[in-house]
């Protein structure tokens, strides 16, 4: 499960990146600074489990501050994409590449205007954000396009003459692109299209590639460097996207906050709207007055929404849950003593035999029964999981 962080070079990628990773992205005001994808992992905030249950967790996985467990989700930042990627210009060819096993995307805009369409720094509110909204999802529905046209006839045919249902053909060349049966079913149902494959026009593979992107590649906008924005922009910036959920983002806050925490020099919960200086002897005045800057758009926007993003793509657009496997079902530990040790994200709707599997394959194969360890109840494979099910799996040796 990984999420992508996409957009036009410069316009704050790494940056939103490093600030929920911390991994060390090199971070540069010139555009193609990110050349080879960074991957990073990243918390999601959960409900810990362990105080409902009378015990103290103990993860291995993830992370407790206070009540809160931090789940982890994998992050990938890619090469910045600039218009006609598809054919190639720029970093377009790896741009996309890279994207292919990302279950969602968070396109990073430039809400202030500052970053002209090739990535260059422009002057404040003179490049309109508005147009980089469509020419990234463009892009990515032209790759999708020059993907399923290089052998469509090939396979129109096969349909027509083996009786096989396109959508079966069609995922066998396009799993590589994390795209699965179910999104390939539900995009052509949603298309006008001739019955018979093999009259289907560009139009029609345009379309179809439109849909799978939207049901393989869901999208959440960050309005990135909100804070230099007036409101206008940020509004007209909402009011023009009709099919993404737009949130505005200051990812140089939160990456400053993240790192004066890790510092010992403030106290700070990822996704909340205030911190606490804890070391003020070792804060200089530029410090204070830095972090005086961030209060003020911590108080404009209630936080700095980087991970309110990555919790709405994660929770949201990819509908998941979190789900506690364990061995001993009454300490709730794992073989070695460890106390409601890991955290897996599952799909909503997964069953018992899917976290199984999650696990480990051979729990998956040799599935007997579960124990629904909240309720003290045996589960069947099918029964559907809630979110913060803590669950035994009995399997066969």
């Amino acid at each position: 499960m990984e999420i992508g962080i996409v957009g036009k070079p410069n316009v704050g990628k790494s940056t939103f990146f490093e600030a929920c990773s911390l991994s060390g992205a090199e971070i540069a005001n010139y555009p193609f600074t990110t050349i080879k994808a960074n991957r990073g992992m990243a918390y999601l905030r959960a409900a810990d489990p362990g105080p409902a249950l009378g015990v103290t967790s103990n993860p291995k996985n993830s992370f407790i501050r206070g009540s809160t467990r931090f789940v982890p989700v994998e992050l990938l930042d890619v090469a910045g994409l600039v218009p006609d990627a598809h054919k190639g210009k720029g970093l377009g060819n790896q741009f996309l590449d890279d994207l292919r096993q990302a279950s969602a995307l968070v396109h990073v805009i430039d809400v202030s205007g500052s970053t002209d369409v090739e990535g260059n720094p422009v002057d404040k509110g003179s490049h309109d954000p508005r147009s980089d909204t469509a020419f990234l999802v463009n892009e990515v529905d032209q790759w999708f396009k020059g993907i399923i046209s290089k052998d469509w006839t090939r396979l129109a045919k096969s349909s027509e003459s083996t009786h096989m249902a396109i959508d079966k053909l069609l995922a066998e060349k396009l799993t590589g692109l994390g795209i699965n049966i179910h999104h390939i079913t539900m995009a052509i149902s949603h298309i006008d299209r001739p019955d018979k494959p093999t009259r289907w026009t560009d139009e029609d593979l345009f379309s179809l590639s439109i849909e799978l992107r939207k049901a393989s590649k869901p999208m959440i906008i960050a309005a990135n460097k909100a804070d230099k924005a007036d409101d206008g922009q940020i509004k007209d910036l909402t009011a023009h996207v009709k099919d993404a959920h737009v949130i505005p983002t200051c990812s140089e806050a939160e990456m400053a906050l993240r790192k004066a925490d890790k510092a010992g020099l403030i106290s700070y919960m990822p996704g909340e709207g205030r911190f606490e200086i804890t070391n003020a002897s070792k804060l200089n005045d530029a410090q204070r007055k830095a972090l005086q800057r961030i209060q003020d758009v911590l108080d404009r926007f209630g936080s700095t929404n980087v991970q309110k993003v990555l919790e709405s793509a994660a929770y949201d657009l990819l509908d998941l849950i979190v789900v506690y496997p364990v061995e001993d079902e009454h300490k709730f530990t794992d073989k070695d003593g460890r106390v409601l040790p890991d955290a897996h994200l599952m799909k909503r709707g997964s069953n018992a035999r899917d976290l199984a599997y999650k696990v480990h394959t051979d729990l998956g194969t040799h599935f007997i029964k579960g124990i629904d360890c909240r309720t003290r109840r045996t589960v069947g494979s099918d029964h559907e999981l809630k979110d913060g099910d803590v669950i035994k799996v009995h399997a066969n040796a």
